[in-house]
């Protein structure tokens, strides 16, 4: 709380809702807040306690630098904000573009809203072959431009190859042909793994007191990914 404010946790679909109830957005914090005490139609987002900025079992140093970091086909549009309360992932996207300074933890950029760069959460997981095990280990800020290319098999469904390409060689100095054959690499990576149903583990998460929700229906999946891809490029959260 900051003089009078009383901070909330408001989902970004209910912001509306939120907004229209009486709250109100801090563009410094990122954040909605009951600007007085006693706003009870503003009751259910009371804020929860800070997630910690080490999540139990976090690796900070895994999957550093920037590299294509595909997600099995079999365990596509699961990822951790599909399969977590909307309330705690907002919870979760604050701790951790405020523990990175609000900075890209790859190539260091912040927000740009006219070049339609944004900070967004990214997933490194450990896969356990003999398990078949799908393990959450660090949740990283990404700005647009480098998630882009961890996702590239997206970024080819979605034309922008080109500019993923070119901005993995960039941030890497990679040469062209380092850097195709890096893409080749992970996508041979990505079939082997596609082969298998794997489990998710979110004790990461869970252990933390982040509250999980059921996953969207495999009919769902791409419409919710969908929607999540674009609330995290550039819809004005005010």
């Amino acid at each position: 709380m900051t003089g009078r404010r009383i901070w909330l946790d408001v989902p970004f679909a209910e912001k509306d809702e939120a907004k229209a109830a009486g709250a109100r957005w801090d563009p410094a914090e990122k954040r909605w807040y009951a600007p007085r005490p006693g706003m009870d139609a503003l009751a259910r987002w009371a804020a929860a306690p800070e997630v910690p900025d080490l999540l139990p079992g976090e690796d900070r140093s895994l999957g550093s630098g920037l590299f294509v970091d595909l997600v099995p086909s079999t365990c596509w549009f699961t990822n951790v904000r599909s399969c977590v309360d909307a309330r705690d992932w907002e919870r979760l996207r604050r701790m951790v573009t405020r523990r990175a300074g609000r900075r890209c933890e790859v190539c260091g950029a912040a927000e740009d809203r006219a070049a339609r760069r944004w900070l967004e959460v990214h997933e490194r997981w450990v896969y356990d072959e003999r398990t078949r095990v799908q393990a959450l280990r660090r949740l990283i800020c990404l700005c647009t431009d480098c998630h882009t290319v961890t996702h590239f098999g997206l970024a080819q469904v979605r034309g922008l190859a080109g500019r993923a390409f070119a901005h993995l060689r960039e941030v890497t100095g990679m040469t062209e042909a380092q850097a195709r054959r890096h893409v080749d690499e992970a996508f041979a990576v990505w079939e082997a793994r596609s082969r298998v149903a794997w489990t998710l583990d979110l004790s990461m998460l869970t252990d933390a007191g982040v509250r999980l929700a059921p996953p969207p229906r495999a009919v769902e999946r791409a419409a919710v990914a969908a929607r999540q891809w674009g609330e995290e490029r550039g819809a004005d959260r005010r």
